[in-house]
């Protein structure tokens, strides 16, 4: 017989899987749904064991843990039979899991597992015993845990509260809990609780809408209306209370999605029945989707939301829109207005010195730009640019002594993690490897990443590689294998091989079987209908998919793929890059809003997509550090990020390709 655990289980199991250690959209999630060539009868009985865990079976999950007595790696042995039955085990046997793995990654995130059954029970004195123990500490539903544990002191945590409820997507449970938490104890008030709803209602998050609804004036049914079906909510106007101010601003967003310019019409028509705070919260919710629209309008309707309650979006979307517009004293002004977090971003930074610069105070923008030119990233590249530095590759540290090798290779963590990999259990293994960087000093890193090298894991290698502050090998950062197929296909065409290097270091990490959740392969993360139009375009005979993880195979569809959109896009790496990530129609429509020229380092930050938008800019950045490598000589990131220039959207230059 097989026993389910409880809804509760299966969702905390969901977390257990959730990814916050890459953001490499290429990297799919661990898998364990065929076991490889050398995989041992052990081996087989520990992936069913995993799999039988994150289903919640809990018999099966016994069952074959007892058959794994000796396996090597006994601590997730005993977490996945502890797993799925974590909600009714005896405390004893948690604590006694916890002591005996105490500093691995496993108890960790086991840890994190009975922090959110704690706190989703309420046991506070477990709950604040255990939460300053979990290590990692980035789960935002165990933060809104802790501070309802304080409420529940009595303490007053508002302010706490408000800096954290920022971002709806990672709420879970607990968060809209807290919020309701804040407002019994009256530590939020209608303020609190309608900008919740309107940040919940942007981010698309209904459930959290449904969940608040009760603490205001508003049904369930009247903020669902404005929600799903708001055209009728604006038609209706305001009338007396402010629920229906609240429910209007709202419905104001919605509709702005699709329309932007419908909406501030609807606005313009009751302006006048709006307070200034009101009005100021209404054209917000215009503004938002008419920037990420591209709308002409949309600089115009952010200089009417000073003084409002921005989303963490709506303030860097204000600055962002002045950018696009060429309004450097709003582009100042709109960073002034970020949180003190926010505007410490290398992003603002950044145009903060530039805009300084379009007033003319040098001074100011060499502070700005000299606080981040250290960075090996977009903004600090570029920053290195404005000082009239050069972009070079600083000379590499001696070589990790064979001491240092042997210390990495005796890492228990390390060869954990090369096991999972074998297991073809990525995110277990970046786990693991993620997990010892934490401890290693300098020299520690630099000896990781060789090791990394020597062992051809070299995704882990530049993620070792880019913890370094002082031992900085370049190498390891930039990776260049594959050169004599690299060269072989992009010499003949003419293309820049720096550049196919930084788009694969942001595809792949070079895992050469690295596989999206849409279906993207190799090296290059070329997705199946892609590989068969160049393939026909190409002439490339027997072409089958079953070869698309073959890295000749892929990287010569890739190259050709990527020669074929620079052509059709002017020979812009920007537009191109931003066309591989995004499609090339979608470059081709943001370029054909622009008023006038733009330079590329704008036309990047404005790029709609959030994905696309650091996609570029790290693709482009690492581009830059090739060709640093490759040619010794100084390298200009702002040469190869050029100007944009408008273009008409309805021209078929791009003809048919996918």
């Amino acid at each position: 017989m097989i026993i389910r655990t409880s809804w509760l289980t299966r969702l905390l199991l969901c977390a257990s899987l959730s990814i916050a250690t890459t953001n490499l959209p290429a990297l799919a999630a661990s898998r364990a749904s065929a076991a490889p060539a050398t995989a041992t009868a052990a081996d087989i009985d520990f992936l069913a064991l995993r799999d039988a865990s994150l289903r919640g079976e809990i018999a099966e999950s016994g069952r074959l843990a007892a058959r794994l007595g000796g396996y090597p790696m006994q601590a997730y042995v005993e977490y996945y039979r502890l797993l799925p039955r974590l909600i009714s085990a005896p405390e004893g046997e948690i604590r006694s899991y916890l002591q005996r793995y105490e500093g691995s990654a496993i108890a960790d995130r086991l840890r994190n597992d009975w922090l959110l059954i704690l706190g989703r029970a309420q046991s506070w004195r477990v709950f604040d015993e255990q939460y300053p123990l979990f290590a990692l500490n980035d789960d935002t539903q165990l933060k809104c845990y802790a501070l309802a544990s304080r409420v529940a002191k009595g303490e007053n945590v508002a302010t706490q509260a408000r800096d954290l409820l920022v971002q709806p997507k990672y709420y879970g449970d607990a968060c809209p809990e807290l919020i309701v938490r804040l407002s019994q104890a009256n530590q939020f008030g209608s303020a609190d609780l309608w900008h919740q709803i309107r940040l919940a209602a942007e981010y698309n998050q209904p459930g959290i809408v449904r969940r608040l609804a009760n603490l205001t004036d508003a049904t369930d049914k009247q903020l669902m209306q404005a929600i799903d079906k708001p055209d009728p909510v604006l038609e209706r106007g305001i009338v007396a209370p402010q629920t229906s101010v609240e429910l209007f601003i709202i419905a104001l967003g919605r509709v702005a999605r699709t329309d932007p310019e419908k909406a501030a019409r609807a606005l313009n028509k009751v302006i006048a029945r709006l307070s200034a705070e009101d009005q100021a919260q209404a054209w917000t919710q215009i503004a938002l989707p008419a920037s990420l629209a591209l709308s002409a309008n949309a600089t115009a309707y952010w200089r009417k939301t000073w003084g409002s309650s921005l989303s963490q979006d709506a303030l860097q979307w204000r600055a962002r829109a002045a950018l696009r517009s060429g309004d450097w004293a709003m582009v100042t002004k709109a960073i002034e207005a970020m949180p003190r977090e926010m505007s410490k971003d290398p992003t603002w930074i950044y145009w903060r010195g530039r805009a300084a610069l379009s007033r003319g105070q040098s001074e100011e923008a060499q502070k700005n730009f000299q606080s981040i030119a250290g960075l090996s990233s977009f903004y600090g590249l570029l920053a290195t640019e404005e000082l009239g530095q050069k972009i070079m590759v600083p000379a590499r540290p001696q070589a990790p002594r064979p001491e240092e090798l042997a210390e990495a290779a005796a890492n228990i963590g390390f060869r954990d993690a090369f096991r999972f990999f074998e297991l073809g259990l990525r995110f277990e293994g970046n786990r693991e490897w993620n997990w010892q960087l934490r401890k290693l000093n300098e020299r520690q890193l630099l000896a990781a990443a060789e090791f990394a090298r020597q062992s051809d894991v070299l995704d882990r290698m530049v993620t070792t590689a880019e913890r370094a502050r002082v031992e900085l090998d370049f190498t390891h950062r930039y990776p260049a294998p594959h050169d004599d197929i690299m060269h072989t296909a992009t010499e003949p065409i003419g293309l820049d091989k720096a550049w196919v290097y930084g788009l694969i270091r942001q595809e792949s990490r070079f895992v050469k079987a690295a596989r999206s959740s849409v279906g993207a392969s190799g090296l290059m993360q070329i997705m199946p209908a892609t590989a068969h139009y160049v393939a026909r375009k190409t002439g490339m005979a027997g072409f089958t998919l079953s070869s698309l993880n073959d890295t000749r195979t892929n990287i010569t569809l890739g190259t050709q793929y990527l020669n074929m959109v620079l052509s059709n896009l002017g020979g812009s790496q920007t537009l191109a890059t931003a066309a591989y990530n995004a499609g090339p129609g979608r470059p081709r429509l943001w370029r054909s809003s622009l008023e006038k020229p733009v330079e590329g380092a704008i036309f990047a930050e404005t790029i709609p997509f959030s994905e696309t938008r650091g996609y570029v800019k790290s693709v482009l950045a690492n581009a830059t550090w090739y060709a640093a490598l490759f040619e010794n000589k100084p390298q200009s990131l702002k040469a190869r990020l050029g100007q944009v220039t408008p273009k008409d959207a309805n021209l078929s230059e791009l003809g048919d390709l996918p």
